[in-house]
C-alpha cells in the first residue's frame, strides 16, 4: 500500500508503506550508528524489527529512500511509532513532520485507542500532528534496561 503525501508544492517527496521497497542497508546504517537510541544495532535486528512492523519510506525523486519509520501496531486497538529517522542531507525540509503526519493519517481509518511514541529532544515537532504528553505517565511501566 502506497501512502503518499503531496503537497501542491512538495511533490519532490513520497511516502511509502511497501516494505519490500525499504533499503535494509540505509536504514540499519542510519540507526546503528546515527540514532542515539539504536547505537550497535545489529542488521539482524533491524531486518527483524522491520519484517514485524508496519514500516513508513520516503524517498525522493530518483527512488533513493531519504528517511524511515515504523510502527509496531495490532491494528486494532494499540501503535506505537519508533525508529523515525530522516537523513542528514534531508533535514530542514519538514520531512519528519509528513512523515508524523503520513502514520497519524495511516493509522486513522483503524481507530486504535493509543499510539505512542518516546522522544527525548523532538516533541515540538510530534505536538504539531497531535501527540500530547501522557496525562498520567506513572500509569506506564515497562520491562526491560530503563534508558
Amino acid at each position: 500500500m502506497t501512502t503518499t503525501s503531496a503537497q501542491p508544492d512538495d511533490d519532490a517527496y513520497e511516502i511509502d508503506t511497501d516494505p519490500d521497497r525499504i533499503d535494509l542497508d540505509a536504514v540499519h546504517h542510519w540507526l546503528s550508528t546515527d540514532a542515539f537510541w539504536a547505537l550497535g544495532r545489529s542488521r539482524d535486528l533491524v531486518e527483524r524489527a522491520l519484517r514485524g512492523s508496519l514500516n513508513f519510506g520516503v524517498y525522493d525523486r530518483q527512488g533513493t529512500q531519504v528517511a524511515y519509520a515504523r510502527v509496531i501496531t495490532d491494528h486494532a486497538t494499540f501503535a506505537w511509532l519508533c525508529d523515525v529517522y530522516v537523513d542528514p542531507a534531508h533535514r530542514g525540509r519538514g520531512l519528519g513532520i509528513r512523515l508524523a503526519t503520513a502514520v497519524r493519517d495511516h493509522l486513522a481509518p483503524y481507530e486504535l485507542n493509543r499510539t505512542l511514541l518516546a522522544t527525548l529532544d523532538a516533541h515540538e515537532l510530534y505536538a504539531k500532528v497531535g501527540f500530547a504528553p501522557v496525562p498520567d505517565p506513572t500509569m506506564l511501566m515497562m520491562l526491560g534496561p530503563a534508558t
